[in-house]
């Protein structure tokens, strides 16, 4: 899924790095050099009161002298895992699990007494999720001459180019008009941003048939994983359909998403392509619009299924600001991160999914082998989670999840909040409470406001909506 550039980092410094606070007290005899001998301790990290959402993490850093030991202790069990003996100058990574205020102490002792430090108030504000309650339907996704709809990939234009509008959500339908048959759509619509707004066609072609999942490049050419042509083509903005990943040989294109290139380039542009027919995960890397080699980073995904009920790695989602790829596995109901994703090499990560298990779903729960297998990790599975199948990252770093229903859950067509921290982030939200199976495409930005906003297609009424504040 193509998603915006997040407006803050998971783990930003400005969340956790500002003033200093700290509390010393010593006692006990002197040690034969007066005050020289006396233990001190100190926060060195976070410096100042900060501020982070629920999901987000805390950086602790501390420095202490004169001391043989030191124990951790919080204000709140709320506060994340930071507890018992600790070392007497170290660093701690700590992930709150409520909203509240929080604080970290340390008490350390040596020879000649001992010393104790608390650090600056942490405020642990509502998760994103849990603060949107406004759904709007923003327009049709039917495309206006072919009427195919079933809209499955979402993406937001960047900029102004061809046809298409910057901020303008792209569509493309994973049903025909003619047959209404899933997996043989072939048109990409597009749609601005505004209550009420009418489709316009960007693009039809057979090289688009059973278009599931699309990307945005810079200059608003439309990569699309088009399952039934078995082909990623690229969509010019004026609508022309090309063939650049030819070379590639894909087996069933599911999902995918763009990975922009980083500052200075050590990092360079890429598009990671998903395989329902294989489980397998491709990296493309590009020059612009220009494919320069393709890579196979990870196999063994659990596949399954046709259009309507497709068990694949999908909802692929990327986050410039830590090099880390998401993968949501339709197949085991999880939600995985592949650390450092850029360095993966060919076949680095071996998905052990053990398919053969059981003949349902979930499949057990993952495991994983190969060169870079410390480098995946699953972060949330199972509770509410039914065959989820799409993804986009929220502006500080969690992700937004949703199901698609193939197993027929107790309630339909909800979201999650992921946070690569903790997991589960508060209480999933229901956004439609029709048929099941109706979230496919998300998409995420910010209002003038700096406010979350999150777009979503609803196959229920072939819409595309927004939920925001």
């Amino acid at each position: 899924m193509n998603i915006l550039k997040p407006a803050s980092k998971w783990l930003t410094a400005s969340a956790v790095m500002m003033g200093l606070a700290v509390g010393l007290a010593g006692c006990g005899s002197g040690g034969g050099n007066g005050s020289s001998n006396q233990p001190t301790v100190a926060f060195s990290i976070p410096v100042s009161g900060s501020s982070i959402n629920l999901g987000q993490s805390v950086e602790l850093s501390w420095t202490s002298t004169n001391v043989a030991s030191c124990t951790a202790s919080t204000s709140s069990a709320s506060a994340g895992a930071f507890s018992g003996i600790v070392a007497s100058i170290g660093t701690q990574t700590v992930a709150p699990t409520a909203p509240g205020s929080v604080t970290y102490m340390l008490t350390c002792t040596g020879p000649s007494g001992s010393a104790t430090a608390s650090s600056p108030t942490v405020t642990v504000n509502p998760s994103i999720l849990s603060t949107l309650s406004t759904i709007t339907t923003i327009g049709s996704t039917l495309d206006p001459v072919e009427h195919g709809g079933n809209p499955y990939g979402l993406g937001i234009a960047p900029s102004t180019a061809g046809l298409i509008t910057a901020g303008d959500l792209v569509v493309c339908n994973f049903n025909d008009g003619a047959t209404n048959t899933e997996g043989l759509g072939t048109t990409i619509i597009g749609l601005h941003p505004v209550a009420g707004a009418a489709p316009y066609r960007i693009s039809q072609s057979a090289q688009l048939q059973g278009c599931n999942a699309l990307s945005m490049f810079p200059d608003d050419s439309i990569s699309a994983s088009a399952f039934s042509a078995n082909l990623v083509p690229l969509v010019a903005p004026d609508g022309t359909v090309n063939n650049p990943f030819a070379s590639t040989t894909f087996h069933g294109p599911w999902g995918q998403t763009f990975a922009p290139a980083n500052d200075d380039n050590s990092i360079p542009a890429a598009l990671y392509i998903s395989n329902a027919a294989t489980g397998s995960i491709t990296r493309i890397t590009l020059a612009g619009d220009v494919p320069l080699s393709s890579t196979e980073i990870a196999t063994g995904f659990c596949v399954s299924g046709a259009p309507g009920a497709v068990f694949a790695p999908a909802g692929l989602t990327y986050d410039p600001s830590i090099d880390t790829l998401y993968v949501i596995d339709t197949s085991s109901y999880s939600v995985v991160a592949f650390s450092n994703v850029s360095t993966l090499l060919t076949d680095a990560i071996v998905v052990n999914g053990n398919c053969s298990a059981v003949n349902h779903t979930p499949t057990p729960a993952l495991t994983f082998s190969g060169p870079s297998a410390s480098l995946a990790t699953v972060i949330a599975s199972g509770g509410q989670l039914n065959a989820p199948i799409s993804a986009a990252l929220l502006m500080d770093g969690n992700l937004v999840v949703a199901n698609a229903d193939i197993d027929g859950p107790t309630t339909t067509n909800l979201v999650f909040e992921i946070s690569p921290a903790i997991g589960f982030v508060g209480a999933p939200v229901q956004l439609d409470t029709g048929a099941a199976g109706a979230l496919f495409g998300l998409a995420t930005t910010t209002d003038s406001s700096g406010n979350q906003v999150i777009y979503f297609n609803d196959d229920n009424d072939n819409t595309v909506k927004a939920l925001s504040k």
